[in-house]
């Protein structure tokens, strides 16, 4: 967890992050058809930082690091191609249980899913790894592998030639530089570009296209629906532990906040420098005084957001929090979020913000699943969703 709190791009605690995710209608960057399970025949897709990777079939057998892309996969029927997670497949697991919980049919099986980070001493990955697991590909940013100690740009190379392509993006979480092998070229790209150029690579368009116009609608809904910018609220996005918050600004670039952004919201930690190092007491957040607090990491994780609460309510200092007197201090998304997530995340994110527009965030329990929201106060259709990660819709 407190490699969360560094400036490595993993899936701990994030910082600042952002982008406008609204816009899903770039094309993806591919040499051939790139639609549909059905298709054979050599393909391929071209994403920063690798270029255009070649493809001979769909890939069957692939490494994955991050939650972002084991949710791509489930969301293209591909789920049972990821054979490992860069952390404990069980929590990060639970956090996709969480949300597919309420998508019925869709599931992601963990069980024997290899560990690459052992989250022991520094975030690293051992090189053997990755030829034990012998996968079709890495969809990890060789960028960020670059960044861990002991990996040289050969050992990158190595990888490619002898085992498999790489095919991630990493840095656009937060529009962060990457080491400098890659800085000169790297690209950043939203989440739902990101999700366009892996469907390419699993020749899922029409899922993707699918999903992008449930991504669209809901986006609609929000936007059309917020109230006048005098009468939103700051919001501070956090992380607690151990009596000190890592304040993380909204509003900046990165995918990482593609479930807050599109949300209009006043960032109260707009005018102060913030960076993954900045911490603040309680007398310093008491100075900032947001309306709403937006825990990250709250659903299904490493963090209580509801003894968080009660934990700040008992606290002489913290009690005297706008957001705490008005009981908004409220569990907030995971930031390395795929399409699936994202979809759940800008949903939670609109009603507490907006309870009166979307209706009212529902009490959360840590390690429930995504709370059952009363259909006529969903903001986009369940059914509509599983039935495109079926297959059918």
């Amino acid at each position: 967890m407190l490699a969360g709190c560094s400036g490595n791009e993993t899936d701990g605690a994030s910082t600042t992050e952002t982008t406008d995710d609204a816009a899903t209608d770039t094309t993806t960057s591919a040499t051939t058809t790139e639609s549909d399970g059905g298709e054979s025949g050599p393909y391929s897709v071209t994403m920063s930082p690798m270029g255009t990777v070649e493809f001979e079939s769909v890939p069957a057998n692939v490494m994955v690091y991050s939650l972002l892309y084991a949710d791509m996969a489930v969301a293209y029927g591909h789920g049972d191609a990821v054979n490992s997670l860069g952390f404990d497949s069980d929590a990060g697991g639970n956090t996709l249980d969480a949300y597919y919980e309420r998508l019925d049919g869709v599931s992601f099986d963990r069980e024997g899913l290899t560990q690459l980070n052992t989250g022991s001493g520094g975030v690293n990955i051992d090189k053997e790894l990755f030829y034990e697991l012998d996968s079709d590909l890495h969809m990890v940013d060789p960028a960020l592998v670059l960044s861990f100690d002991g990996w040289k740009k050969s050992d990158i190379d190595e990888i490619e030639e002898k085992i498999a392509p790489w095919f991630g993006n990493t840095y656009s979480r937060q529009h962060s530089q990457p080491p400098k092998a890659y800085r000169d070229n790297y690209e950043y790209y939203t989440l739902w570009e990101i999700a366009e150029k892996v469907a390419a690579v699993f020749r899922e368009r029409e899922r993707y296209e699918a999903l992008a116009s449930v991504h669209d609608d809901l986006l609609e809904r929000i936007e059309s629906n917020l109230p006048p910018e005098g009468e939103r609220p700051t919001v501070g996005s956090v992380i607690f532990m151990q009596g000190t918050f890592y304040p993380s600004k909204i509003n900046t670039e990165g995918f990482a906040n593609a479930h807050v952004r599109p949300l209009g919201a006043i960032d109260a930690f707009a005018e102060g420098e913030v960076t993954y190092q900045t911490t603040y007491d309680f007398e310093t957040i008491l100075k900032v005084d947001p309306d709403v607090i937006l825990h990250t990491f709250g659903v299904a994780s490493y963090y209580d957001v509801a003894q968080i609460r009660k934990t700040l309510a008992d606290h002489p200092v913290g009690s005297k929090l706008t957001a705490v007197k008005n009981d908004a201090v409220y569990p907030s998304g995971n930031p390395v979020q795929g399409p699936l997530m994202n979809l759940f995340q800008l949903e939670m994110t609109a009603k507490q913000l907006y309870p009166e527009q979307f209706g009212e965030w529902p009490e959360y329990e840590n390690g429930d699943p995504y709370p059952e929201i009363p259909k006529d106060e969903q903001l986009f259709d369940r059914g509509r969703v599983a039935g495109i990660v079926a297959g059918t819709n």
